[in-house]
């Protein structure tokens, strides 16, 4: 009895195992460490996140150590995004420059203790536009770059910029950083050259297996974590799944939400809370973790924004976030902001967020890669 009763449990512990496991098997120990810390994080806490974080915020640019979250709180965020924006559609030069410098931010966040997520605006590689649709020039690319396509040549050479950066980013202790890579975000819209409205269903989940395969297999990118995010268009599983490559190819299951938190004066947190159930639910049955990959509200007018609207849907049984990332502050507009600085309106509020053990920010991680 003592000896199927061992059995049963050491089974149990494999399939639970199993089910933290990332989809590259090779990928680095520190990488592994990453992702099983934010599965266990997930539920009991939530990471707070904004992008560009320390590479400039409200009226200012380039300083060291500095962000404006951490001017309010005395701590940089946990998660910080980055962008692969400028790998293309650039000169050889601007392009290397680019590189550089997001070798140095992302090596700082990983030498702190700090977690790097990067996203990828990058120009319509066929019309040779911006990364927005433009009805007047821009031209739909997705199956242009697919495996046979008239462009894949040129997509595997983007990639191939993004595999070098990859093996370059290592921290002072010699590892290579993990990274969560969130490629073609928010495709679900019509903003994007790769939205729903030009790509089909089998292209778009024909590019991103390719894109997965090539980092992993061919390139030998082994500390990447793939995010994978539409916007919040989704009332049902069944519409999240709609462009779901498998579970063979995702890592975390996300979920971009201006719409629902605030945006142009439109609040509806029980839809906000409903899409974020469906993300924690299917991240549960099938072993992912599940992010708030975007969020936030401009220039945040109401003050308690972050504990009676932000906090409040985190904290909602049957809501399990490993991370929520708010979008970045300008430098130069006096408005395009989505986290508070020292005399910001929701200044106050924000440390209180930051105060509430749920939260936790960059001080507050104890070894996140061991």
């Amino acid at each position: 009895m003592r000896i199927l009763l061992f059995v049963n449990l050491l089974m149990l512990g494999l399939q639970t195992w199993g089910q933290q496991q990332l989809i590259d098997k090779d990928a680095t120990v520190q990488t592994q460490a990453l992702y099983k810390n934010l599965k266990r994080w997930a539920g009991s806490h939530v990471l707070f996140g904004q992008q560009d974080a320390t590479a400039y915020g409200h009226g200012w640019q380039g300083d060291k150590d500095r962000s404006d979250v951490k001017s309010v709180t005395g701590s940089h965020p946990a998660v910080i995004g980055f962008d692969f924006m400028g790998f293309s559609g650039q000169s050889p030069k601007a392009i290397s420059e680019n590189q550089q410098m997001l070798l140095q931010q992302v090596s700082d966040t990983y030498n702190r203790g700090g977690i790097t997520t990067i996203c990828w605006h990058f120009n319509n590689p066929v019309s040779n536009d911006g990364f927005y649709w433009n009805d007047s020039t821009s031209i739909a690319a997705m199956a242009a770059i697919k495996p046979g396509g008239t462009h894949h040549r040129h997509y595997k050479k983007l990639l191939k910029f993004i595999a070098a950066f990859a093996h370059r980013a290592k921290g002072q202790d010699g590892a290579a950083i993990p990274i969560i890579f969130r490629p073609f975000h928010e495709f679900d819209g019509d903003w994007f050259w790769w939205g729903k409205k030009y790509t089909s269903r089998e292209d778009f989940i024909a590019v991103w297996r390719f894109t997965v395969s090539y980092l992993r297999d061919q390139l030998k990118v082994h500390n990447f974590i793939y995010a994978f995010s539409p916007d919040c268009q989704f009332n049902s599983e069944q519409d999240f799944l709609e462009r779901y490559p498998g579970n063979d190819w995702v890592d975390i299951v996300g979920m971009d939400n201006y719409a629902d938190f605030g945006r142009d004066g439109h609040y509806d947190l029980p839809a906000a809370v409903h899409k974020l159930k469906i993300l924690s639910s299917f991240a549960e049955k099938n072993g992912k973790i599940a992010a708030l990959t975007e969020t936030g509200l401009e220039s945040i007018p109401n003050p308690q924004w972050w504990n009676d609207v932000l906090l409040k849907v985190l904290k909602t049984a049957g809501v399990n976030m490993a991370y929520v990332l708010v979008w970045r502050n300008d430098k130069e507009s006096p408005t395009h902001y989505y986290a508070p600085f020292p005399g910001q309106v929701s200044a106050a509020d924000f440390l209180k967020f930051y105060q509430d053990p749920f939260t936790l920010f960059e001080k507050d991680l104890k070894q996140p890669y061991q």
